[in-house]
């Protein structure tokens, strides 16, 4: 799909440098980069809707989830 965005001049530049020494078309490049960025940012969809199912079910300490967290995080090397 054709589409038409506007980006600043210095971005629109490195881009132009950056596919030349990749070898790959600015499209590939455009397209590469967005796919990337909304890869990135999909857990945000996960996060909000786990953020739902807490506020609807309410925030308690579970004791065996604090304690099983605990356990976990002891053997984790940090």
């Amino acid at each position: 799909m054709k589409t038409a965005v506007s980006i600043p001049d210095a971005i629109f530049e490195q881009a132009e440098v950056f596919a030349r020494r990749a070898k790959r078309s600015r499209s590939q490049l455009f397209s590469d980069a967005l796919a990337e960025y909304l890869a990135r940012h999909s857990g945000d969809e996960i996060t909000d809707a786990m953020n739902r199912v807490i506020d609807a079910t309410g925030n308690a300490a579970d004791p065996f989830a604090s304690a099983a967290s605990q356990r976990a995080l002891a053997r984790v090397e940090w």
